[in-house]
């Protein structure tokens, strides 16, 4: 069977597929001993790939794991500067590597989705899949009226316009309790909202990704998907 060569990377558990594109046109990838640089050449498992001198093969196991992220936990495979990572709570309970997607900020808690399918991820992380997730925000002040009704229309930031799909005050909560619902990638679209707004958010915690939920995972513990959910996931990006 053909595969193009950066996704036969990143199936084979090295990193991304965004990654692996880069690592062959760096010229960190050879095939048959030749360097090569095309990232959508294809290849087939015949065919021996190498990075940095190591045989590659695609995973044939896929693995789902949802994590719900601590604070002051960094949404990374290893940081230069030693700060803890995500991998560093998941590396003991999967066999190879799984990667985040999407990411979430240090500070930010709650549901991630961590995995080895390269097609899933990048699925999930396209904008037109409109993948719904939804938060809950704890302000240092109580958001004003108008000043949600601002939000809800879009706020104007400096790469454009920036809407969230759903926002509201938490039911039986103070106005400090905010739950927000959007499908946007932008990086810290929510924070640098607020921040716009002249808010200081004290917690950041996604509760819901992509019909995925914290019920029964506490902070810091992480679970793999049910065959059930994993279907649902896949069906969700059709």
């Amino acid at each position: 069977m053909k595969m193009r060569l950066n996704k036969y990377i990143a199936h084979s558990g090295v990193c991304s597929r965004r990654k692996a594109g880069d690592l062959v046109k760096n010229g960190f990838i050879t095939v048959n001993g030749e360097l090569e640089k095309n990232p959508a050449i294809e290849v087939t498992h015949e065919d021996k790939v190498e990075y940095l001198g190591k045989v590659v093969k695609p995973v044939i196991k896929k693995t789902y794991l949802l994590l719900n992220k601590p604070k002051n936990v960094i949404t990374t495979m290893k940081d230069e500067r030693g700060r803890k990572t995500v991998w560093d709570i998941v590396e003991s309970k999967v066999e190879g590597k799984v990667f985040p997607v999407g990411r979430l900020d240090r500070n930010t808690t709650g549901l991630l989705l961590l995995t080895n399918d390269g097609d899933l991820t990048q699925q999930l992380s396209h904008p037109k899949t409109k993948v719904k997730k939804i938060y809950e925000v704890v302000l240092e002040r109580p958001l004003e009226e108008k000043d949600l009704a601002t939000i809800s229309r879009g706020v104007m930031l400096e790469d454009g316009l920036a809407k969230v799909d759903v926002i509201s005050y938490i039911q039986e909560k103070s106005p400090r309790h905010i739950g927000i619902q959007l499908h946007s990638g932008k990086n810290r679209i929510i924070r640098r909202i607020f921040e716009h707004m002249k808010y200081e958010i004290e917690t950041l915690d996604r509760v819901y990704f992509a019909g995925l939920t914290k019920k029964d995972l506490p902070r810091g513990w992480s679970r793999f998907l049910k065959p059930k959910e994993v279907i649902m996931l896949k069906h969700f990006t059709k």
